[in-house]
């Protein structure tokens, strides 16, 4: 388990993302910190092209209200990661520098293939596959999906960044309630076109990370999403009003919105790798904490 590799070396990470700001400590091999607040920043971009000034004093005080929570932990060092609103919004240079500021520490903007490489470090470190299996890990967040494929004995062999996440497709094409089966095929006809050459080498099993995945393993009543899965959720999502989703089916009421546009995402990546979607534990901020553990290690 990667808590084993964090055993009396407390660190925290600070995730901000198209849709949520999440922080998570480990402190002596115990995870003592898991929060998140959903900010949406994705549809700030989507809308204006820019993160708001609004957007930015409340991504600042809950960046600020995170690491506080994490040194009252006993963590002596935390990173903010900036994920997708970092390299997509135009003044994406500004949010690093606001939320350097606020988070009193160490902040980066991750590339699209950092982010993908983290998810597979972490996701890997979990679900512990035959150590030279062929696996694939996706993480499809709020403004991009990554897709990574690799081993744990060759390390990543080929990944790549797709430019349309959750929020992102919900903002442009799957904001009614419920979003309707219409929407739903130009929804998906749209990310065919972002899938359009994308030909992974063909694993033998798959990962899925991430907020969106999550919410439709609980929506799905299963931590495997195939095809027919996939397509089922779709048709739930498509066809029920949100505050059904919520009351009958227990749905994320903070991911609920962007649900279909997830599993949309998911079911398109899902059928050019051409095996089930196992849900996973850990991503990108546990593969983070890997890598800053590693790094104090080596100090």
């Amino acid at each position: 388990m990667w808590r084993r590799h964090h055993v009396g070396m407390p660190v925290g990470v600070i995730d901000v993302g198209s849709n949520t700001v999440r922080v998570l400590v480990v402190r002596d091999g115990r995870e003592v910190i898991s929060q998140r607040e959903m900010l949406r920043l994705g549809a700030s971009v989507e809308r204006y092209g820019r993160i708001t000034p609004d957007k930015l004093a409340e991504t600042s005080d809950v960046v600020a209200r995170f690491a506080d929570l994490g040194r009252d932990a006993g963590a002596d060092e935390i990173e903010i990661l900036i994920t997708s609103p970092g390299r997509q919004a135009e003044n994406g240079a500004d949010l690093l520098d606001v939320l350097a500021r606020a988070g009193k520490c160490d902040a980066r903007i991750l590339s699209a293939s950092q982010e993908g490489l983290l998810a597979f470090k972490g996701a890997l470190a979990v679900a512990s596959p035959p150590y030279r299996r062929r696996v694939a890990v996706v993480d499809v967040g709020g403004g991009s999906a990554q897709l990574v494929v690799g081993s744990r004995h060759a390390g990543p062999e080929w990944a790549t960044s797709i430019d349309i996440g959750s929020q992102r497709l919900t903002s442009r094409m799957l904001s009614g309630d419920p979003p309707g089966a219409k929407a739903v095929k130009t929804a998906r006809a749209e990310v065919e076109r972002y899938l359009d050459g994308l030909d992974p080498p063909l694993p033998r099993a798959a990962y899925a990370v991430g907020g969106s995945a999550r919410a439709l393993k609980r929506l799905a009543g299963s931590s495997r999403l195939g095809a027919d899965e996939l397509d089922g959720v779709i048709a739930l999502l498509a066809a029920t009003p949100i505050d059904m989703l919520i009351e009958r089916y227990a749905a994320d009421p903070d991911r609920v919105r962007t649900m279909t546009a997830g599993a949309v995402i998911l079911a398109g990546i899902q059928r050019r790798l051409r095996v089930p979607l196992k849900v996973a534990r850990a991503g990108l901020r546990e593969g983070a904490l890997l890598d800053l553990g590693a790094r104090r290690a080596a100090a």
